[in-house]
């Protein structure tokens, strides 16, 4: 199996069933480690500092994010000109698997503040680049015509992964009033356990990917040669970008108001525990809501892409996102933190998914492979701005709402180049 082309795929009811389950198995990462239960831990636990935590924790993921920009574009230059993506998945799954697992030494203890950081940078980096190359082997599993139907499924089972790993942490550790194998809750090992759990999450569900999806067969070219030929063809397909000025204004702005997005899912725990006080148990609660609100918005306002198009959907998406933000950066109860922040992950799944699909309605036919290419290079090359400014107005204003306010200034910047953005008439229409 492992020698089959790409796009030959797509009756492999196993290969699709584990080219999904990846998603389900890395998808408790983000959530728990990065976005919830160990950046507030980090903060709350480890720094004891909420304004100081946010700020080294923030400028941690930008790093990490500046060496994904950097080392993406390289990495995925040799995976393409090689044939193989699997070898990668599985060193940068190893990666991220050993670097979080080892979180669990972080100790409720100023001197673990590097160990917890440099692992933390490691793992992330490791999992954004492996997503990469996971994400480019969607044609390995399915045809052409079910390729958006298959990325759909693997969507939703990150959802629903990332789900029943915060319940499974919530329930087994977090809120046991006895955790299991007598972890002493004085030195947070309730917590720090959590780090463990996504550990085998990823293992004992990921392992099917690399078993059953079938690879692309090796070429032979040289890993020197692969760079070169990979990064040669990139500049091409940007310098094309001058011919279609409509796509170039498009990227940018999804550039922009991704951005904003990626902040949001990295430091929205930090907020939560910093500048409303929420613990560790209701922190999971909101995390879990707020995969099943961001899964429901996702599909409720499926419609909305079919009726008025992309673009209309990416805007209505952005206005409700920062309408929404504006209001829980404006409060100060908890209660009212739910109910708004809730509102605003109805918006989050259109955004992405309806800007994909946009995406696929403005390249052109012969190009949409290399269009698809800067798509993703666009999400990664400047995902580091983002917590890079939230930390630096978090430590000039003392105000972790100040910083988070920064995130405002993406989606308005984002949706302003969006106006410009001419979407093709679909058929049927005039």
């Amino acid at each position: 199996m492992n020698g089959r082309e790409p796009g030959a795929a797509g009756t492999d009811r196993r290969a699709v069933f584990s080219w999904c389950l990846f998603d389900w198995a890395n998808s408790p990462f983000s959530t728990i480690i990065v976005t919830f239960v160990f950046s507030a831990y980090f903060a709350q636990g480890i720094v004891g500092d909420e304004i100081e935590g946010a700020f080294l924790w923030s400028q941690t993921m930008a790093a990490a994010g500046f060496a994904v920009a950097i080392l993406s574009p390289i990495l995925g230059a040799i995976a393409d000109r090689g044939g193989r993506r699997k070898p990668w998945i599985a060193l940068l799954s190893v990666g991220c698997v050993a670097a979080t697992a080892l979180l669990w030494f972080a100790e409720p203890d100023r001197s673990a503040i590097p160990l917890a950081l440099v692992l933390v940078a490691v793992a992330v980096l490791c999992f954004e680049i492996a997503t990469v190359f996971y994400n480019a082997s969607l044609p390995n599993v399915a045809a052409p015509e079910r390729m958006g139907r298959t990325g759909g499924w693997g969507w939703g089972a990150g959802y629903v992964g990332a789900i029943a790993c915060l319940v499974l942490c919530l329930f087994g550790l977090v809120q046991a009033e006895t955790p299991p194998f007598g972890l002493d809750k004085s030195q947070a090992e309730h917590v720090r356990a959590t780090a463990i759990v996504v550990a085998l999450w990823w293992i004992v569900f990921g392992w099917p990917y690399l078993a059953w999806v079938p690879d692309g067969a090796r070429s032979g070219v040289a890993a020197g040669e692969a760079v070169r030929s990979g990064l040669l063809a990139l500049w091409k397909t940007l310098r094309s970008l001058r011919d279609y000025k409509n796509i170039a204004i498009f990227l940018l702005a999804r550039m922009i108001y991704a951005d904003g997005l990626a902040t949001l899912f990295q430091i929205g725990g930090l907020y939560a525990a910093g500048t409303l006080g929420m613990g560790f148990a209701e922190i999971i609660q909101f995390g879990i809501a707020m995969n099943v609100t961001a899964g429901i918005g996702a599909f409720a306002l499926g419609w909305l892409d079919d009726r008025v198009g992309s673009r209309r959907t990416i805007e209505v998406s952005l206005v409700g996102l920062s309408v929404f933000a504006a209001a829980v950066l404006m409060v100060d109860s908890v209660l009212w933190f739910w109910v708004f922040g809730l509102a605003l992950c109805v918006f989050v799944g259109p955004v992405q998914s309806a800007s994909r699909t946009l995406m696929a309605r403005l390249a052109p036919a012969h190009m949409r492979a290399e269009m698809f290419g800067l798509y993703a290079f666009s999400g990664k090359s400047t995902s580091f701005v983002g917590p890079l400014l939230f930390g630096w107005v978090t430590l000039w204003f003392d105000s972790q709402r100040a910083g988070m306010a920064t995130i405002l200034i993406f989606w308005l910047v984002g949706l302003v180049l969006l106006r410009m953005v001419r979407e093709p008439a679909r058929s049927g229409e005039g």
